[in-house]
């Protein structure tokens, strides 16, 4: 018997320097378990455009359902009114209007990131993360000539993600083409591409000479190009194997989407999902098609809401919800009319999409830049409901945190507790944007400065925040923007001018007299 346990001793003792037994390793030296990150972000979607944001009349119950199992935002902004510069604000973490180029930009445009910048994806890689962009772009392409017909950069690729399928701008600007790793996807090389965006190619027809070809009728700016029947902004020729189907173009980036979380679920993995709804022109699927009651911009809204239901089902039947990160959002507030009649106006229907809020698109009053901002992660984030003024910005110095990963050089704060639903405190104030104009939030007080122009942009029928005067709102008692406390509160308007001015500087406006009366 004694001979018997030697010998057993004997053979585990060997095993062990073998390695056949496994050794347990320390606590503190185990590899650290990072979770994966997705930034699903809609184009203008409206404060009110969500039934978690006080939408009754539009069903959104997958947006719902992450607001209610996550942390619903009531002062979340986009860091500007418009598309391009709040696309810039999120990846780089830096204010738009510091960059001269971070505007509308046309489909040519060369890249406005500078690729030895920071951003969230070439932050992410640092910690191993593989990183992915499916959806909207329009942040620039190559270095202002592009040839359509050969490998596209720099890009998306060349900023940080490991993988991209894109369209270049918008659904309503050429060159209308999905663009994979920098390449043009089914482009036939004997139907070479070419675009223009000042002067048409000969013989090609346009929306503004030729309405019989038309299926939607432009009402401003769109007139050019024509594919798939709908006018677009910009001139191009060739390409039409290349060429999307518009009432595709949600499921084709959902199993894009889809696709990336599959082939990447060993993790960890960064995507940024930039879905194209609701922004025009608004094509919904033939499934989607008179789904809302309201109209196409309704139909595409309850459309990219099925789409993030399906999306997030993905991630649950791959076993990645409870270690998935996803934060929603939109680019900027919303728009109705935005150049093509589709009758989004008349069939709202009781509907609005600012949700009580002033302005919209474009505009520097709350509903342009205030828009929906959630946050889910099942099992960590503390479900609710926060006031805390939090900025796209800060998403990256957050992500950052959270990774373990050291940032410096952005205007990004550090918000993840609060982003977790685990503290109630905000940034302390925010520079808000539209079109290169900029106001002050600072607390519960906004402060517009002076600006030229029209009150009123007439083509899309919205408040633009312009005004020959300094315009003073207290959010708390007024979130509707109607009383000017300018003259009302001057102390108080002079600490906003000082404090703005402090992180603004001065020359923000065209309006030279600034002085208080």
């Amino acid at each position: 018997m004694k001979n018997i346990l030697l010998m057993a001793a004997v053979l585990f003792l060997g095993a062990c320097k073998n390695g056949e037994k496994k050794k347990e390793i320390p606590e503190g030296d185990k590899k650290e378990e990072l979770p994966n990150i997705v930034i699903i972000y809609l184009d203008d979607l409206g404060y009110g455009d969500v039934g978690a944001y006080g939408a009754t009349e539009l069903s959104t119950p997958h947006m719902d359902k992450l607001a209610q199992g996550g942390v619903r935002f009531t002062d979340g902004y986009a860091t500007s009114a418009t598309c391009t510069p709040s696309r810039y604000g999120l990846l780089t973490g830096v204010y738009p209007w510091k960059n001269e180029e971070a505007k509308i930009l046309p489909g040519t445009a060369p890249l406005i990131i500078d690729t030895a910048q920071v951003t969230i994806p070439k932050m992410l890689k640092q910690k191993g993360y593989y990183t992915g962009i499916v959806g909207k772009w329009h942040l620039g392409l190559g270095r202002g000539e592009v040839d359509w017909n050969k490998e596209i950069k720099p890009g998306p690729n060349e900023v940080g993600f490991d993988y991209s399928f894109i369209m270049a701008a918008t659904q309503d600007r050429v060159p209308t083409v999905y663009i994979e790793d920098g390449k043009v996807v089914n482009l036939d090389t004997e139907d070479p591409i070419e675009v223009d965006y000042e002067r048409n190619f000969d013989g090609e027809p346009t929306g503004k000479d030729n309405p019989e070809l038309l299926r939607m009728e432009w009402h401003h700016g769109h007139n050019n190009s024509i594919v798939n029947g709908i006018p677009r902004i910009g001139f191009m020729k060739g390409g039409e194997s290349a060429k999307w189907i518009d009432e595709e173009m949600t499921d084709t980036f959902l199993e894009q989407a889809q696709a990336f979380v599959s082939d990447h679920k060993e993790g960890p993995f960064f995507l940024y999902y930039a879905m194209q709804q609701p922004h025009v022109p608004r094509t919904p699927h033939p499934r989607f098609a008179r789904a809302s009651g309201l109209g196409p911009r309704g139909d595409v809204i309850v459309e990219a809401d099925w789409a993030i239901g399906e999306f997030v089902e993905t991630l649950r039947s791959e076993g990645l919800l409870d270690n998935t990160l996803i934060i929603l959002s939109s680019d900027n507030g919303p728009v109705l009319n935005d150049g093509y009649y589709d009758r989004a106006v008349e069939q709202l229907n009781g509907h609005d999409p600012n949700g009580g809020l002033r302005g919209g698109k474009y505009s520097l009053f709350e509903a342009g830049t205030r828009v929906p901002l959630i946050t889910y992660w099942e099992g960590k984030v503390e479900p609710g409901v926060s006031d805390a003024l939090v900025s796209q910005l800060d998403v990256l110095k957050s992500l950052a945190s959270l990774t373990g990963i050291e940032v410096e050089g952005t205007d990004s704060k550090n918000l993840l507790e609060t982003f977790l639903g685990r503290s109630d405190k905000g940034r302390a104030n925010v520079v808000l944007e539209a079109t290169t104009r900029t106001a002050y939030r600072e607390g519960d007080w906004v402060m517009i400065p002076p600006y030229e122009g029209p009150s009123v942009e007439q083509k899309v029928n919205i408040e633009l925040g312009n005004s020959d005067g300094y315009l003073l709102f207290n959010l708390e008692i007024d979130p509707g923007q109607q009383t000017n406390l300018a003259q009302k509160e001057p102390e108080k308007l002079r600490e906003m001018i000082e404090n703005f001015e402090s992180i603004r500087g001065k020359g923000y406006s065209d309006i030279q007299s600034l002085e208080l009366k």
